[in-house]
């Protein structure tokens, strides 16, 4: 096949949007597709398949979302066509400016689209104040369906929690439910000693942009009234706009500072190996792949109960989530689990056995189906309209219909 897929935001492999689309796009090519790419990441100009549109100048809100780690891309009409035309099928990530052109010109060339749903409501109103806006959640989510997701032929939700959320206010859609995956690389270590000595220090790693919905302070806080607050490190393994004030709440809060820093994919292997509990606060999320490289690298996680947070179905027990927003609540799982070690062996060897299901190389075999299936369905309906523009919907002959060749207009007559 020759699939271009399209994603507004693509540019460093620091945020869960970004992970997935390239995820997809190595994936494809391993398989032996052709692959094209429109993207804004300039980093990328040149590079073969691969088409680089302009970006958005927002004037005064160019540093904010550079703070972000993302550019905006501008829909460029003739860049798009040289990716789309002569495609067999259009895969477009989230469903912004460039998405939404892709849908257009997909759209008047016949081919058809597949559309990834890798943006919450919450994800895009934090950035305007408005997260906890139930309204502007909804007008959001019918902006989405209405302006994009109606014409798509088929959508991907990585999780079931997110079609249900997304079907709850627009209806029912066409759509594949897949993980975006987990990398092999992602695996146990040698045997760690999970029992700590007196003073040993312990280390909890959470990984997440920083930002609002991913709650950093609730972690800050729930380490600071933990009864091992003085043998604590914690590990904040990514990036974003809110690293100056959480290193600032971390400095008056904690009595071991925090690591703020992104690392590379071999980097935050070894840290989640070697660390002893995984804590994933965040209040608004998808899926979560930064909370499944933890469990299969063999940490035990200790969750959200956010309902609006899919990472919570991830707990094997009660003791796995706490009540979110809730400092107290988590200082109390953190504590448990740190004076509980063979609970913690036994839970981390329970979740080994759930592995299997986030492969990514079985959720991208998945996701290629998707895509062959939509292919395929795109292909029947085609050769369907061609019959009834011969035929009519009575199955009777239209005038003109016929092929010019006589034995070629017989054989149609005769077989149809």
């Amino acid at each position: 096949m020759i699939v271009t897929v399209v994603c507004d935001v693509l540019g460093k492999e620091n945020n869960g949007t970004t992970v997935a689309a390239m995820n997809l796009i190595r994936a494809l090519r391993k398989r032996g597709h052709t692959v094209r790419v429109v993207c804004p990441d300039k980093e990328r100009m040149g590079q073969e398949g691969f088409y680089v549109v302009p970006t958005y100048d927002l004037l005064f809100l160019n540093n904010y979302i550079k703070k972000n780690g993302v550019s905006l891309a501008k829909p460029d009409r003739e860049i798009m066509l040289r990716a789309i035309r002569g495609a067999d099928v259009v895969h477009v990530i989230i469903p912004f400016a460039l998405g939404r052109a892709a849908m257009r010109i997909a759209k008047e060339e016949g081919i058809p689209v597949t559309a990834g749903f890798h943006c919450q409501a919450e994800n895009f109103l934090s950035h305007i104040f408005l997260m906890n806006s139930k309204l502007a959640g909804k007008l959001l989510y019918r902006n989405f369906y209405n302006g994009f997701y109606r014409y798509a032929d088929a959508i991907h939700y990585p999780t079931k929690f997110i079609c249900d959320v997304f079907e709850n206010e627009v209806g029912p859609t066409n759509h594949y439910i897949i993980s975006n995956g987990v990398a092999k690389q992602f695996t146990r270590g040698p045997e760690k000693n999970y029992e700590k000595g007196e003073n040993e220090p312990f280390t909890l790693v959470f990984t997440g942009r920083y930002s609002k919905e991913k709650s950093h302070k609730v972690l800050i806080e729930g380490i600071a009234r933990s009864k091992y607050r003085d043998r604590i490190r914690v590990i904040f393994a990514g990036s974003g706009p809110l690293e100056k004030k959480l290193r600032a709440l971390a400095e008056k809060r904690l009595t071991i500072q925090p690591e703020f820093r992104f690392f590379t994919r071999k980097e935050l292997i070894e840290v989640l190996r070697n660390a002893d509990l995984y804590v994933h606060p965040a209040e608004i999320e998808i899926e979560a792949i930064a909370c499944m490289e933890a469990i299969c690298c063999g940490l035990v996680p200790v969750i959200a109960d956010s309902p609006r947070s899919a990472t919570r179905f991830f707990a094997l027990g009660e003791k796995n989530l706490f009540r979110y927003n809730d400092p107290d609540s988590l200082a109390e799982r953190i504590d448990w689990w740190l004076e509980h070690p063979e609970e913690r062996r036994a839970c981390s060897e329970a979740y080994n056995t759930e592995r299997k299901q986030y492969d990514l190389e079985f959720c991208m075999d998945r996701m290629e189906e998707m895509l062959l299936n939509t292919v395929a369905a795109a292909a029947k309906k085609r050769a369907k309209l061609e019959t009834m523009n011969v035929y009519g919907e009575d199955g009777a002959l239209i005038d003109g219909g016929l092929p010019a060749d006589g034995e070629q207009a017989a054989e149609v007559a005769a077989n149809g």
